[in-house]
């Protein structure tokens, strides 16, 4: 079985393709679709952009992991408590959970966590003005890591762990892999939108997808609990 580790937030990634795709598929599709027109192959000029893009956005959840895993090593260090770290996974697992249920439409709970980042997208919102039109990739990268803080649920709880990696260096990792994860589907979105959307919007894909999460949370539980 997979671990918790960063192969593990790769797949999380990768399995969340539906949630991906409802939370940034459209905004990828409009970016796509109003690139510049530039001389040369105009596929390999939109794949450069998105590329970039996704770049920007990958960044941004490397920087967000690194801060909160640095965060709870450095609280767990000043108060010095004991087995902070296994209660953190606990907790992790229980986000994740949540997340599948969510994904395979049985329970939609987890929106209401995706609220609790609302504010920090509010202050962050008028910098896309900044960067639109986007007319070069650089520009595109800039763009992708102020979308990166858009208010979601499945990034939140992959958070979760890299609260619970109690290192910046291993949180920031394992959200730079879970940005991998979501690459696929996010790519995919901005090369043939309706394609995709067709696909992961089924019901049993996303039946599919959020099951093997709530499996993968029950097993991040399971081994916080033979560890206390």
């Amino acid at each position: 079985m997979i671990e918790y580790n960063y192969l593990g937030a790769f797949v999380v990634g990768l399995m969340g393709a539906a949630h991906c795709f409802g939370m940034c598929g459209g905004l990828i599709g409009a970016f796509s679709t109003n690139l510049p027109k530039q001389p040369g192959n105009q596929l390999a000029n939109q794949l450069s952009f998105l590329l970039s893009y996704n770049l920007g956005r990958v960044i941004s959840y490397t920087i967000a992991g690194a801060l909160v895993g640095g965060s709870a090593a450095a609280l767990g260090q000043l108060f010095a408590v004991d087995n902070y770290l296994l209660y953190l996974r606990f907790f992790a697992g229980i986000m994740m959970i949540l997340t599948g249920l969510y994904i395979a439409q049985i329970w939609f709970g987890i929106v209401y966590i995706e609220t609790l980042g609302k504010g920090l997208w509010k202050i962050l919102q008028p910098l896309t003005k900044r960067v639109l039109p986007i007319k070069h990739p650089s520009q595109a990268v800039l763009a992708g890591m102020v979308w990166g803080w858009l208010p979601c649920g499945l990034v939140y709880s992959t958070l979760t762990w890299s609260v619970a990696s109690g290192s910046a260096l291993k949180g920031g990792i394992i959200m730079f892999a879970f940005g991998l994860g979501t690459l696929p589907a996010l790519l995919t979105a901005g090369l043939a939108a309706k394609t995709l959307a067709s696909w992961v919007q089924t019901k049993a894909v996303r039946l599919v997808s959020g099951l093997l999460l709530v499996i993968f949370g029950l097993q991040t539980i399971y081994v916080a609990m033979q560890q206390l």
